[in-house]
């Protein structure tokens, strides 16, 4: 899966749930009118397709490419534990996905841009890979001249509560990871972690 810069709504309906915690996602009245007209309705699945829909799920609704998909995979199941919660795990600790819990940005998408730009430093130093993955003790600032904005930024998304696993200041805009992520999803809509473990399997 290549970086999708289309109308992301499109794939919510398409899926048939709000890959996105934002109202446009959330409130949509057509998730259950997939994407090309109204006479068109959600098919009947296979099992590899029922597989492959909740994969899509997590895929996008983390971002990833299908490339990287694969390597968390393989690596939680190399993990000793539960296939599914290490990859909770793994995904929860993403840069990006952190910024997005803290509320510094509404979606994955602008979380991913905000993170590219190198906006934030992680114990000081500037990160602007999306892909890393953040550790119990870590603190992530604002780079200095983005603090204004990003003050305004935490100030919009006042009702995003972060997770019980990172301590978010919102007056310095700091951010410290306190705790490994809770390995149950944390997404607004049901997904079977098993399913997904069986598609790469």
């Amino acid at each position: 899966m290549t970086s999708r810069t289309g109308p992301k709504v499109k794939l919510s309906r398409r899926l048939g749930v709000p890959i996105a915690d934002t109202p446009k996602h959330i409130n949509c009245k057509r998730l259950e009118t997939p994407p090309g007209g109204y006479a068109k309705r959600h098919r009947r699945l296979s099992d590899y397709g029922i597989r492959l829909r909740e994969k899509e799920k997590l895929q996008y609704y983390y971002n990833l490419r299908e490339k990287q998909m694969r390597i968390y995979v393989a690596r939680a199941t190399q993990k000793k534990g539960n296939t599914g919660e290490n990859l909770m795990r793994a995904l929860e600790r993403r840069l990006d996905n952190v910024v997005r819990r803290a509320g510094f940005a509404r979606t994955i998408w602008q979380a991913r841009q905000m993170v590219g730009h190198g906006h934030f430093l992680v114990n000081g130093r500037k990160v602007d890979r999306p892909g890393y993955e953040v550790r119990p003790g870590d603190v992530i600032t604002v780079k200095e001249k983005s603090r204004k904005w990003m003050g305004d930024n935490l100030e919009l998304n006042r009702d995003t509560t972060p997770p019980a696993w990172m301590d978010l200041n919102r007056d310095n805009a700091t951010l410290k990871i306190t705790d490994l992520p809770d390995p149950e999803p944390q997404l607004p809509f049901p997904i079977n972690l098993g399913l997904i473990v069986e598609y790469y399997n």
